[in-house]
């Protein structure tokens, strides 16, 4: 009986560690795609330094969690989301508004599945 009682705590914390880096990652995510709506929408106004400036601040949130990013997460989709900021930070210089809009909407959408794939739903478990 005692043995069933520590598999069953074991699977209780594993349970709470998925929800809660689910919940960590939902978070952050939501956050960065906030700031780069707010650089798409600085871009579109023709402020370029605006919109580099929050696309820079998004970066930098990204960067400020890589040890736990790399921990928790596939390799390749963290090395995504870092070129996708590179990308979006290129056209920003080079005032590219097409191309910055593509780039940009392209990083929002991979954060945006990167959170979805961490979530506990039936499709992720089957």
């Amino acid at each position: 009986m005692k043995r069933l009682w520590i598999a069953v705590i074991l699977l209780l914390a594993m349970l709470g560690a998925t929800l809660a880096n689910a919940w960590y990652l939902g978070r952050l995510t939501g956050e960065l795609t906030a700031a780069l709506e707010r650089a798409e929408a600085q871009a579109e106004a023709g402020d370029w330094p605006g919109a580099r400036a929050a696309t820079e601040e998004a970066f930098r949130r990204w960067n400020g969690h890589e040890t736990y990013l790399h921990i928790m997460l596939r390799h390749a989709d963290t090395d995504l989301i870092y070129a996708g900021f590179q990308e979006a930070l290129e056209y920003l210089d080079c005032r590219e508004a097409g191309e910055y809009s593509a780039a940009n909407a392209r990083l929002m959408l991979r954060l945006g599945l990167l959170s979805e794939a961490e979530r506990l739903t039936l499709k992720n478990v089957l």
